[in-house]
């Protein structure tokens, strides 16, 4: 088993920066290489919690853009006035419905997801949630994200994972697989990113 520092180089470079968590520094990474977040966009952030990628990514697409974030905890007011954090899970149609309607009323440019299941150490166990998860993600595409814009998503191996990755990359123009070097060293979290959103008829 892989062992880390919790409070590694990028936790307290978070603390000393002001961000919510050493994620922050994944997405800001990813950012600068990829420009995924466009200055005006509308971002959709699935399972905000902390509020590190909620953070940099209303930086990334500035006062015009919008940032809304879902998870089922509650997280802390940001100071941001274009980052909106809910409370809910997001497979709920109405749960979907109210990030719709505080986007605008249209789907998001971005959709991004650093979200994971609480691991318990049982590996059939862990894999399921993570599955159920990715799924979860999959079926709220469709409704969260325009033809045409750009998902960021979290993902552990397993090879549930990789047939959902798979199929997840055929609904894109085009995807590769992104580990950004803030990610804690023996993870095994890769981050899909995918551009071109190609939605089923």
């Amino acid at each position: 088993m892989a062992r880390y520092e919790r409070k590694d180089h990028f936790h307290q470079r978070a603390k000393a920066e002001g961000y919510r968590s050493r994620a922050a520094f994944k997405l800001a990474e990813l950012q600068t290489a990829h420009k995924l977040l466009r200055r005006g966009d509308r971002v959709v952030d699935l399972g905000c919690w902390p509020g590190g990628w909620l953070q940099v990514a209303a930086e990334a697409v500035g006062p015009r853009g919008l940032v809304v974030g879902i998870d089922l905890a509650t997280t802390e007011a940001l100071d941001f006035e274009n980052a909106i954090a809910l409370v809910g899970d997001f497979s709920a149609a109405e749960v979907q419905a109210e990030i719709l309607a505080r986007l605008g009323g249209a789907p998001a440019q971005v959709v991004l997801s650093d979200a994971a299941p609480k691991l318990t150490g049982v590996r059939d166990r862990d894999r399921a949630a993570e599955e159920e998860l990715l799924l979860a993600v999959e079926s709220a595409l469709p409704r969260l994200l325009r033809p045409g814009g750009t998902l960021l998503l979290k993902i552990l191996e397993g090879p549930e994972a990789q047939t959902i990755d798979k199929r997840l990359r055929s609904g894109f123009g085009s995807a590769r697989t992104l580990k950004p070097k803030a990610t804690r060293k023996g993870s095994t979290e890769r981050y899909l990113f995918a551009r071109d959103y190609r939605p089923q008829e």
